[in-house]
């Protein structure tokens, strides 16, 4: 049963992850067109870094030790540069009457996102499976 339970766990891990990686992506999209941040430059894109989970150090002790599953290893911000557009008449336009524009890719944007969501189905389904397969063997020790 702990092998089940690993798989589970590692899937609500995948879970966890992906919608962190979906609501990075909707943040980007949200402010693809903010050129004035708190600290008063233009938006920059975010990302987020995944890296494998090892198992718990007691799993370890009693040699199930490997991967557990995925987390997030941080959230970091796209340092290429920003866009320009020529738009002499905004308030956040230079002395040449170019505005920095945040360095989001939009069409890039919503295909993270889609994968992220495809991705989240996935684990979804394999912890859906994993149940069924629980209660069907439930069903043949009766």
């Amino acid at each position: 049963m702990s092998t089940l339970n690993a798989a589970i766990n590692a899937s609500a891990s995948a879970l966890n992850a992906e919608r962190t990686r979906i609501e990075v992506a909707v943040s980007n999209i949200a402010n693809a067109d903010s050129t004035r941040g708190p600290d008063g430059k233009p938006y920059r894109r975010r990302d987020v870094v995944l890296e494998a989970d090892t198992a718990h150090p007691f799993d370890a002790a009693l040699g199930q030790a490997g991967v557990a599953g995925v987390r997030i290893a941080a959230v970091v911000e796209d340092q290429s540069p920003f866009k320009r557009r020529y738009d002499p008449s905004h308030p956040d336009a230079d002395s040449e009457g170019f505005v920095a524009m945040p360095n989001v890719d939009t069409p890039e944007e919503m295909v993270n996102m889609m994968s992220a969501s495809r991705a989240y189905q996935a684990n979804l389904t394999a912890i859906g499976l994993i149940r069924e397969l629980v209660n069907k063997s439930l069903e043949l020790g009766k």
